[in-house]
């Protein structure tokens, strides 16, 4: 029996989604098919609320419904300490495990020259003009480098240490301990502890 094409819109869309397979999509979308007509409304308000609600902010780049973020502007928060991640759910991640309480800076992907992805086309440029307006308001003095532990990772935070070098007092690098390869994302809290503990300063 072929699957009624409505249906199968639904399992395509659910497929799109980043490490969702064809099956997986499937059992999401027949169990949409059991919400009641209360439940299927509240996710497509939810989606909906979500497209027009959240932004990224305009300093750091993470996900926000108000502009600058919670973060950016708490007056509690180290803004000497800036930590730059590769995607904005990367915060999510760090701040549930509690060990930081400077700010970020997103840079929205890694430098991945086969994907033509370089520094220009990376969250760089407002990074820069962070460190340069720093120097007025407040002195960033360091600079932890959180990207995540894979080849392109690795070629961002040394470009990112060349990059600042001699204009930042204090530039680190997470310790090992997540693992070569892996995510920050799926890193449980005791890890994401110990590296930021045991972050070192960054050599090239």
């Amino acid at each position: 029996m072929q699957i009624p094409v409505a249906l199968e819109r639904l399992v395509y869309e659910f497929s799109r989604f980043p490490g969702v397979g064809r099956k997986t999509a499937q059992r999401l979308a027949f169990s949409i098919l059991r919400y009641s007509q209360e439940e299927t409304q509240n996710l497509a308000d939810a989606l909906t609320e979500v497209k027009e609600k959240i932004r990224y902010c305009s300093v750091c780049s993470g996900f926000t419904d108000i502009d600058p973020c919670t973060i950016c502007s708490h007056a509690g928060r180290d803004h000497e300490q800036v930590c730059v991640v590769e995607q904005p759910n990367n915060i999510f991640q760090i701040e549930k495990s509690g060990v930081f309480k400077g700010v970020y800076h997103v840079l929205m992907g890694a430098i991945s020259p086969l994907d033509g992805i370089g520094p220009e086309q990376l969250n760089i440029r407002n990074l820069s003009k962070r460190v340069e307006e720093s120097v007025i308001s407040y002195r960033i003095k360091e600079l932890i480098i959180a990207t995540n532990p894979t080849v392109k990772g690795e070629a961002t935070a040394l470009f990112l240490q060349q990059e600042f070098s001699g204009k930042i007092q204090t530039i680190t690098r997470l310790a090992c301990g997540i693992p070569a390869g892996g995510d920050l994302e799926y890193v449980d809290d005791v890890t994401l502890i110990e590296a930021f503990s045991g972050r070192h300063k960054f050599y090239n």
